[in-house]
């Protein structure tokens, strides 16, 4: 097992897909059907690395469409793909998202570059005239009040067909490649609302106080993501750490190890030193019984903060927090610090998708490099790091009880994509997204996670930007360019979303 291994591997999308044509052509021009019918079969094949596919087939008749709705309505699919591989009418394909009501991608894939115009003949044109009924479609879905995507280029094969009268290898074209990329973006993205609806957050202890953006309402939560929200008590923790082996501890150390470079103490700063013994040993104790709450119950995800009083069994508890969650969250399990929910919600999508989503918040401005540090007091997400993250060990938690083993680290250089799930004034919910590069110049050395992050925009100009778009103050830091990528989860969502620079 590897250590990045899941505890709970995400949800795959469930996706819908069926073709279109026109019942009057197949006795007109024998072998259309089967050629277009082997078209579907193709993109339901390169589909299925990224999501669970229900090929209906061809729908050619306002009949059929019906029936085809009633099939998808009955495999729960979360979006749906219209190939559109000839002419046919709209009131063929209208019935079918009349009564399946998951969302429409119309996917107008020519299978070539250039028609053979000399030697083509009908039947021909046909196979390549997928473009030729989408306005159509476009003014019914728009009067219907049906929202619909289009995705456009080539279809990508990488053969001919027998029957073809031209060139129909066309997977390295341009075309063919940024359509197939926008398609796994959609199927990829319909994975966050399917694997949010069967998720179960856990928050444990309360929201630090004070700290007003990261309170949010649980009912308005589960309404427009899903989720449920499962209240957690210190004392369930405490529980499990009573039960926990020095066995356990051990080869919780041993991960460790493997894991993290242990630090000697911070050149720059007196409360950032090299962890004892002891440090390290509580830090794995109370690792272990986070896993074991993870596992108990059923959890995806955590949102977490407590305070304590000082000296209380509790407060020494929550010292020995942050290597537990950093490991959870490496492991699919996102954990994010003083209660802030929504950037667990952040956090998750990312790790839905696959690009990481580590918790940060500005740390400091390097004009002189024209960077933004992000980062945080932990936890951070290991597998994304730059290397391997440092453990410290320190005197004090600035801003909170309590003392224990903080991570230091930053995340991997590259391009990289802030996501913001922050709430309006009027209660929903809104992505911001930001993609940027991070960098490898230099961090401080205390015991906290930073990155150099260079935005498309100076700092300055930035930050006026995202702080104009009411942010919380925390956000997922995921590794690529997945500005697109994230726009679809949000119009998929029916959340509101903005992108901060956009090219």
């Amino acid at each position: 097992m590897s250590l990045h291994t899941p505890i709970k591997p995400a949800r795959k999308a469930r996706i819908g897909l069926y073709s279109v044509g026109l019942r009057a052509y197949w006795e007109q021009f024998p072998g259309l059907r089967e050629r277009l019918i082997e078209y579907g079969k193709f993109i339901e094949t390169r589909m299925s690395q990224w999501g669970e596919v229900y090929n209906y087939g061809l729908v050619d008749t306002e009949s059929e469409g019906r029936r085809a709705g009633e099939w998808l309505n009955g495999n729960n699919v979360d979006l749906v793909f219209c190939h559109v591989a000839t002419y046919t009418t709209s009131s063929t394909v209208l019935p079918v998202h009349q009564l399946c009501q998951a969302p429409v991608v119309f996917l107008n894939l020519q299978p070539t570059d250039r028609i053979n115009y000399d030697e083509s003949t009908t039947g021909e044109w046909l196979a390549h005239c997928g473009a030729c009924p989408v306005p159509e479609f476009a003014n019914v879905f728009n009067r219907a009040r049906i929202p619909f995507r289009v995705v456009n280029g080539m279809l990508g094969l990488d053969y001919t067909p027998a029957i073809s009268l031209t060139n129909e290898t066309t997977n390295l074209k341009p075309e063919a490649i940024k359509a197939w990329r926008e398609i796994e973006e959609w199927v990829r993205a319909a994975s966050v609302p399917r694997a949010l609806k069967h998720s179960r957050f856990g928050f444990l202890g309360n929201t630090y106080s004070g700290m007003l953006d990261m309170y949010s309402d649980f009912t308005m939560i589960q309404a427009q993501t899903g989720l449920h929200v499962e209240v957690l008590e210190m004392c369930d923790l405490d529980r499990m750490l009573k039960d926990v082996t020095p066995e356990q501890v051990k080869q919780k150390l041993e991960t460790v190890h493997e894991m993290f470079q242990i630090s000697g103490d911070s050149p720059s700063d007196p409360i950032a030193r090299k962890p004892s013994e002891e440090q390290l040993e509580w830090s794995c104790r109370v690792a272990v019984a986070q896993e074991r709450l993870v596992r108990e119950f059923d959890l995806d995800a955590l949102s977490y903060y407590y305070h304590g009083a000082p000296g209380g069994e509790y407060e020494k508890l929550q010292g020995g927090f942050i290597v537990g969650h950093s490991l959870l969250t490496a492991r699919g399990i996102p954990c994010s610090g003083e209660g802030d929910l929504k950037t667990a919600v952040a956090m998750k999508i990312c790790d839905i998708l696959g690009t990481g989503g580590s918790f940060s918040e500005i740390v400091v401005v390097d004009y002189v490099d024209g960077t933004i540090l992000l980062g945080h007091d932990g936890p951070f997400h290991i597998a994304i790091a730059e290397g391997k993250p440092i453990l410290r060990g320190m005197g004090l938690y600035h801003g909170k009880q309590g003392t224990g083993v903080s991570v230091e680290a930053k995340v991997k250089t590259g391009p990289i994509t802030t996501l913001n799930v922050t709430q309006t004034g009027d209660g929903q919910l809104k992505l911001i997204i930001s993609e940027a590069e991070s960098t490898d110049g230099p961090i401080m050395r205390i015991g906290n996670t930073q990155t150099p992050v260079k935005f498309r925009l100076p700092p300055d100009s930035y930050m006026s930007r995202w702080f104009a778009e009411a942010p919380t103050h925390h956000c997922a830091m995921s590794i690529g360019h997945n500005g697109s990528l994230f726009a679809k989860v949000g119009e998929l969502m029916q959340m509101n979303y903005v992108t901060i620079g956009e090219r």
